[in-house]
């Protein structure tokens, strides 16, 4: 009965008129709801616990919070120091409710974003996956990697960007651990953005000081996609070939000219800030137009296949990797174009034009 007539009498100073008087004066202010407060435990009594606050008044965690808190109270004794979350002002027995859990999770976001602002590398629990990237967990918090954020290593490869095809790789990275870096984290918008790519950025930089434009390397192709071919060159650098540099011909798909697990010697010819790493085959090739004005005359006759027929013309193959365009403007319509060539036939046609340094040879039908 003691300490309850204690608890009984701390209580009853709550809203007593000095503490308004200070508070007026501003030299003390009331917690509000949402606040952290920092106590001492003047009593544990069944399944609550009651805390000291000072000019605040007496602070209560018990019902949900105080079995959500179990483990943290479990070493703490009456005198000991905690700290809580106020979840609401004043009850009906005029006590500040108070919760430990939110204040574990108000922790844990400061902490969250005091890493964001040092940079430092943290350790991160994969939970679940779906189409935009790994939903992850830090201490309590639950965040987001976004498949752009994953390292190189990581990134799915999935010819023609399946989403199913991408969900079912993230899906094999679930309840593993991984380092990332923070991007974002906004407690009040519940954000907390993350990145695994960023985490390994000093180490692919310094990887990356070995590679200069114009060097020719070797690597394996790690991943064949609509636009090109990835290339790991070692553990930490991969770059991407695209379509337009795999070969001095016209390339629909890529997997015609490479394949994954092959591997290639290939040109760097670009190097961004980001660390982005182009890379080129037909470059280590003799360019076909370079000499191709000895080859072909404007004004001469020349056999081609039809490669191709789209809504602007016709691709002709007049060799094996000179292509020339007969201009749908040569038919009266695309139907007569189609009426009159056929993809994989052989016809005659005349050259009107050709512009080397373009890479470009205009047909016209003999």
């Amino acid at each position: 009965m003691a300490i309850q007539a204690q608890i009984a009498e701390k209580t009853k100073g709550n809203t007593a008129m000095k503490d308004v008087m200070e508070e007026e004066r501003g030299l003390f202010r009331f917690p509000k709801q949402g606040d952290m407060v920092e106590g001492v435990i003047i009593a544990k009594l069944g399944n609550a616990v009651y805390v000291d606050l000072g000019m605040a008044g007496t602070g209560i965690i018990y019902g949900r919070e105080y079995y959500e808190a179990q483990s943290e109270l479990k070493g703490k004794n009456v005198g000991d120091a905690l700290s809580a979350k106020v979840v609401e002002f004043e009850n009906e027995n005029g006590l500040r409710e108070l919760s430990m859990s939110a204040a574990g999770k108000e922790n844990n976001w400061q902490k969250l974003e005091r890493m964001r602002d040092t940079k430092e590398l943290i350790e991160v629990k994969i939970k679940a996956a779906n189409r935009g990237g790994l939903i992850i967990e830090k201490d309590g918090v639950e965040g987001f990697m976004p498949v752009s954020q994953l390292s190189p290593n990581n990134y799915p490869r999935v010819e023609g960007g399946d989403k199913e095809k991408i969900l079912r790789e993230l899906q094999k990275f679930v309840n593993k651990t991984t380092e990332v870096r923070i991007l974002d984290v906004d407690q009040r918008q519940r954000k907390f953005i993350v990145s695994e790519k960023a985490g390994e950025e000093e180490a692919i930089k310094k990887a990356l000081e070995k590679y200069k434009v114009g060097d020719t390397v070797e690597g394996e192709i790690t991943g064949v996609v609509e636009f090109g071919a990835f290339i790991r060159l070692d553990p930490l650098v991969e770059g991407l070939i695209h379509i337009s540099e795999l070969d001095w011909q016209l390339v629909e798909r890529p997997q015609n000219v490479v394949t994954i697990g092959e591997r290639v010697k290939v040109k760097v010819i670009d190097i961004t800030q980001d660390g982005r790493v182009s890379l080129s085959i037909k470059a280590l090739k003799d360019d076909p137009w370079k000499d191709v004005n000895k080859k072909y005359l404007e004004g001469s006759s020349v056999k081609g296949v039809v490669s191709k027929i789209n809504s602007y013309g016709a691709l002709v193959k007049v060799d094996e990797v000179i292509q020339g365009l007969v201009h749908i403007s040569e038919f009266s319509s695309e139907e007569d174009m189609k009426s009159k060539l056929q993809e994989g036939n052989e016809y005659q046609f005349k050259i009107a034009q050709i512009v080397p340094q373009e890479r470009r040879m205009t047909l016209k039908m003999a």
